[in-house]
């Protein structure tokens, strides 16, 4: 696939075969996407890749916090959207869209729940990459080049037959990756990544987010 295709290609998956990923097709994947531009080349990025049991005992353990209703706490603070603002409008139109494709209804309390914690499972991916940063780094500064990197994962991952996830869901109870990862606390966790063959049979994996039109979004100037 050449990189025109994948970026129009690339999408959100949010179910996986449960065919393991070997550990050779993801280090071919980073060593190749670790060639994203980052400030004057300080590459401030590392990775832990988990699958297996300890990806199962994460998967349990964030399931039985957000049951409990212990408070999310990740390393990366984000706010939501505006209300009221385009932002708001278009995460709201792709929940819709969603919805519909998985038939959960407004007043399908349960079926939202159980939509909302298949992200604090990593969307049964059978791996993650998480993405750290070193605390010694000035926060945000890093981010910028983490972004650039988790993109450049994701398009490398289409290469290969796999399918991507971008989530913040899953590494939003911190302490559990940092114990059953072993996850430094020196290192400060940014983004996770799940990762594996996509469920085409999935309903959500059929959907389609749209772009608002490209004259609504750029000012030129100086063109004839």
């Amino acid at each position: 696939m050449n990189l025109v295709a994948a970026v129009k290609h690339r999408k959100s998956i949010r179910n996986f075969k449960p065919d393991p990923v070997p550990k050779d097709v993801i280090e071919e994947i980073l060593a190749i996407a670790r060639r994203a531009p980052s400030a004057e080349n300080s590459q401030p990025w590392e990775f832990t890749v988990i699958t297996g049991d300890i990806l199962d005992d994460i998967r349990q353990a964030n399931i039985e916090r957000l049951r409990s209703g212990a408070p999310c706490h990740p390393d990366l603070l984000s706010k939501g959207w505006p209300p009221g603002s385009v932002y708001r409008r278009r995460q709201i139109a792709i929940a819709k869209q969603l919805f519909q494709l998985m038939e959960i209804s407004r007043e399908d309390k349960k079926g939202r729940i159980q939509w909302m914690e298949r992200g604090f499972r990593f969307f049964n991916a059978p791996a993650a990459i998480v993405i750290l940063s070193d605390r010694s780094l000035p926060y945000p500064r890093p981010l910028f080049d983490m972004g650039a990197l988790t993109q450049t994962i994701c398009l490398v991952s289409l290469n290969y037959g796999l399918g991507t996830c971008i989530s913040n869901q899953g590494i939003m109870y911190p302490d559990v990756l940092y114990d059953l990862a072993g996850i430094a606390s020196s290192k400060r966790i940014i983004i996770s990544i799940a990762i594996g063959y996509p469920d085409e049979d999935f309903p959500a994996n059929r959907v389609v987010s749209t772009r608002d039109p490209l004259d609504a979004i750029t000012t030129w100037r100086g063109f004839g």
